[in-house]
């Protein structure tokens, strides 16, 4: 069952325009269309699955973050690279914390991995898990009970600092769950958000086949001046945005994969070396950018 959104969840205009048609090359392989708002030119898809029917999708062991395999090439470059993100977020919670610890809301937290990497630099850890088998690992790592649901978890709770590592491009209730992040921040409280952007230059290398539209789990797609836009609506300010440069590589090693039936290394490689160039040299326009957000 799927549904189709009449207005644009960033500013509710409701005239939109396919803007491109992507393959499922997860699970489905079903086609997918991603849309855009004739008006402020936000990207989502639609039609998508419904929140009730979207969990068959995830249903595969090639979606990494959900599992602990490091079966093939690709998995095990991933959970390489894992193990250094995870001491860069840390450090950077630390960061902006004022350098001590506090309270932290990991939302998506999958496995547990980042919560656990806090939790033993001294955090207060909390998390979100939608996913039966993954929220199972992260409980068992962290030692403590992990909701499955975003809205209405942690009632009467505020954080020092929430994270969502490439989770905001998932969820159904995108306003209300930035409404959520809002009321669970303390007054100084930062709230991280890691997204794909579909404006870097690897996007624009390999257009359809580009890994991190990743349809239809994927149900929007940001932009620097989207994702800031949403995030003012609600009453927070962008504080900076950040690269994450790793991710360059990532994806164009997914992309190389989708396009040709088979990873090509180096061309992955290259692309990804590109990208990152072009990045820089345009504002941290990178594949995937983390932005750090406060209350006004």
């Amino acid at each position: 069952m799927q549904e189709l959104l009449e207005k644009c969840p960033v500013c509710q205009h409701t005239q939109t325009q396919k803007y491109i048609t992507c393959d499922d090359f997860t699970v489905s392989h079903e086609k997918f269309d991603i849309v855009s708002c004739q008006k402020c030119g936000f990207k989502f898809t639609n039609p998508r699955p419904t929140a009730n029917t979207i969990g068959k999708y995830y249903q595969s062991e090639n979606y990494i973050s959900h599992s602990n395999t490091s079966k093939g090439i690709i998995s095990k470059i991933y959970h390489q690279v894992r193990k250094i993100t995870l001491q860069q977020k840390v450090d950077l919670i630390n960061k902006l914390n004022g350098g001590k610890q506090g309270s932290l809301l990991d939302i998506g937290c999958g496995t547990g991995m980042f919560l656990n990497a806090a939790k033993t630099n001294g955090w207060k850890v909390s998390g979100v898990e939608p996913s039966d088998g993954a929220r199972t690992m992260a409980e068992e790592i962290n030692q403590i009970s992990i909701p499955s649901e975003i809205l209405g978890s942690y009632q009467d709770q505020q954080f020092d600092i929430i994270t969502m590592w490439h989770v905001l491009e998932h969820v159904h209730l995108l306003n209300e769950t930035v409404e959520f992040l809002k009321d669970k921040s303390t007054q100084k409280g930062k709230v991280i958000i890691a997204v794909p952007n579909h404006e870097s230059k690897d996007a624009q290398i390999y257009q359809e086949h580009w890994a991190a539209y990743d349809v239809p789990r994927h149900l929007y797609h940001f932009s620097r001046n989207s994702i800031q836009q949403l995030f003012e609506n609600h009453g927070f300010r962008l504080k900076e945005h950040l690269p994450m440069k790793f991710d360059s590589f990532y994806v164009s090693m997914l992309s190389t994969k989708y396009q040709q039936g088979n990873t090509n290394y180096v061309e992955s490689f290259l692309s990804g070396l590109k990208s990152n160039r072009v990045g820089a040299k345009q504002n941290n326009n990178y594949s995937s950018i983390i932005y750090i957000f406060e209350k006004k």
